[in-house]
């Protein structure tokens, strides 16, 4: 499988951020931007920040700085199986909606886009105003697939790993690719 290219902006949920990128590197390699706000956020949801940089380190090929604009993944000619980004500040999100691309994170999704590969964004934001709405239809209508980290309760997580897990799952499975944390809705 072709690389996945794993951007973690300044919102939180850096839990979900290590979490993908553990769960990606299973399938494929893993090329992963982190902004300065993530790394602000990472301050205040880790023990140390140092500690999950070197959790991304250890499962990714290689792990960029925003301003690294001479990156692979700058390029589109650097053959991607796609791009998530998780989680999302609305920030990101505008940007992507507009199509400003001022860090090596937006220039991915830029050239994500461009190139008609998948993007996956994870919002991170409660409650939702109209901009963000309308941001995530514009990116949406662009083919990015918006994966919210809704809540559910079919599956009775038991703690917040399962809720992590769960949407996990259904990120890896906008790439098609299996996630064994991951409960599917079965009636039964």
């Amino acid at each position: 499988m072709d690389p996945i290219v794993l951007g973690v902006s300044g919102a939180s949920g850096t839990t979900l951020a290590t979490r993908t990128a553990e769960a990606l590197a299973e399938h494929a390699d893993v090329y992963t931007v982190v902004t300065d706000g993530a790394k602000s956020v990472m301050d205040h949801e880790t023990d140390a920040r140092s500690h999950t940089i070197d959790r991304l380190e250890t499962v990714s090929e290689s792990v960029y700085d925003e301003d690294d604009f001479g990156a692979a993944i700058a390029s589109g000619t650097f053959r991607t199986a796609g791009m998530v980004i998780v989680p999302c500040s609305m920030n990101t999100l505008a940007k992507l909606a507009t199509g400003l691309s001022d860090s090596l994170l937006t220039r991915a999704a830029d050239v994500t886009f461009k190139e008609d590969r998948p993007l996956v964004v994870v919002p991170r934001e409660s409650p939702l105003g109209e901009i963000h709405l309308e941001n995530m239809q514009t990116v949406a209508g662009r083919g990015a697939t918006v994966v919210p980290p809704v809540l559910g309760f079919y599956y009775d997580p038991e703690d917040l790993d399962d809720v992590v897990d769960h949407v996990v799952g259904k990120i890896l499975d906008r790439f098609g690719l299996s996630y064994d944390g991951f409960e599917r809705w079965s009636p039964d």
